[in-house]
């Protein structure tokens, strides 16, 4: 109990800072291209102190989540297709449910496609077997701290701004990295899988547990909290235009997490800082298919 409560606490913190920070890749990718890759980065490297909870792991005996997996041709194209979505959306997973909670209500189509999409994937596409991928843990657990070091250095030499972005960035790594030792599955794309699945399947047995509701609720209450804070709340109500284009785009992004194991909260914060090829895979076409979304709803 002490546990879950703890990991309440920390997810309500991570809202708090993904909200505060503006966290979103296709923003990232944005700022990027207009000469300002340091949003972008700080948003890449958000999981450097994914050792704190290896450490923490192994000192309570707790099965450690972050598992390396080999590359696949469903991380290219999961990735890919993630992307696009994202940029017809104009957010990735993660600021989707942030503008959600700052009251964009079109963004509940966003989720919904998600849904649908899962569900898509579940239905006419065979499960298929990640192979792992044999990562030494000393060398794992060297890297990152020598990331974390690297970027502690940094940090103390940036203007106000940036390093209050930097610290925000890492600390919702490390408080999502420390929940995944408790609930390894609490992402809002992992509950969104598990949801799919047993809705398609009529098992009971497959819906998530009610302790992982609780920590979304968490997560979009820290976010609105935030909001309210930041003085960045509006609510926006449903209107005519936009949300078939959110649907569709939710679609996509579903297909792409389900294709890819995940959507981008999972492959930041957990396929990142497991030093996983496929993660890293996963991230870049993300990456790319944001740039290319953005291209083609520049034409439409």
């Amino acid at each position: 109990m002490i546990l879950f409560i703890t990991s309440i606490l920390l997810i309500a913190t991570l809202g708090y800072l993904a909200q505060s920070t503006g966290l979103c890749l296709v923003r990232g990718v944005d700022e990027t291209l207009s000469g300002k890759p340091f949003f972008l980065l700080s948003i890449l490297l958000s999981g450097s102190f994914a050792w704190v909870s290896i450490l923490i792991g192994q000192y309570a005996g707790v099965e450690i989540p972050f598992i390396s997996y080999q590359y696949s041709i469903f991380a290219l194209a999961g990735g890919g297709i993630f992307g696009m979505g994202a940029a017809f959306n104009t957010g990735c997973g993660v600021s989707t449910i942030s503008k959600l909670a700052r009251g964009q209500v079109v963004m509940l189509f966003t989720v919904m496609g998600w849904l649908v999409g899962w569900l898509l994937l579940t239905t006419f596409i065979p499960q298929y077997q990640i192979t792992k991928y044999q990562l030494d843990s000393d060398w794992h657990f060297s890297i990152l701290v020598s990331v974390s070091l690297i970027i502690l250095v940094c940090v103390t030499r940036m203007n106000v701004d940036n390093r209050r972005l930097w610290l925000s960035m890492l600390g919702v790594g490390l408080t999502a990295g420390i929940v995944f030792l408790t609930e390894p599955k609490w992402t809002p794309s992992g509950l969104l899988n598990d949801i799919s699945l047993a809705v398609w399947y009529r098992d009971s047995s497959l819906w998530p547990s009610g302790n992982r509701f609780i920590l979304i609720a968490s997560l979009i209450t820290g976010m609105a909290v935030a909001a309210v804070h930041k003085k960045t709340f509006k609510f926006i109500p449903l209107q005519r235009k936009g949300w078939l284009r959110h649907l569709l785009a939710g679609c996509l992004m579903g297909i792409g997490a389900a294709i890819a194991g995940g959507g981008n909260d999972s492959q930041l914060l957990l396929g990142l800082p497991s030093l996983s090829p496929a993660g890293i895979t996963t991230v870049v076409m993300m990456l790319i298919g944001i740039i290319m979304g953005r291209a083609v709803s520049k034409k439409l």
